[in-house]
């Protein structure tokens, strides 16, 4: 089973941020609360942890933007 690893909402007014680091490479195993990448918005810094156990699949490059919502 595949689960959908989405940028989440950090504030009313931000509709996009930047995957400034991944902590975890692509393929590598993950447990659930391991942090995957950091979020970084011009108003905040966030990192996005692992929802569940599983292998990490990225679609998404290191300082790439990325919109609220979109699958990375």
């Amino acid at each position: 089973m595949s689960v959908e690893v989405k940028i989440p909402a950090v504030g009313e007014s931000i509709t996009s941020g930047v995957v400034s680091v991944w902590h975890k490479k692509s393929g590598e195993r993950v447990k659930a609360g391991d942090p995957l990448f950091t979020l970084e918005t011009d108003k905040v810094s966030t990192e996005v942890a692992a929802e569940i156990d599983g292998i990490l699949q990225t679609l998404a490059a290191e300082g790439q933007e990325v919109k609220i919502g979109e699958v990375v």
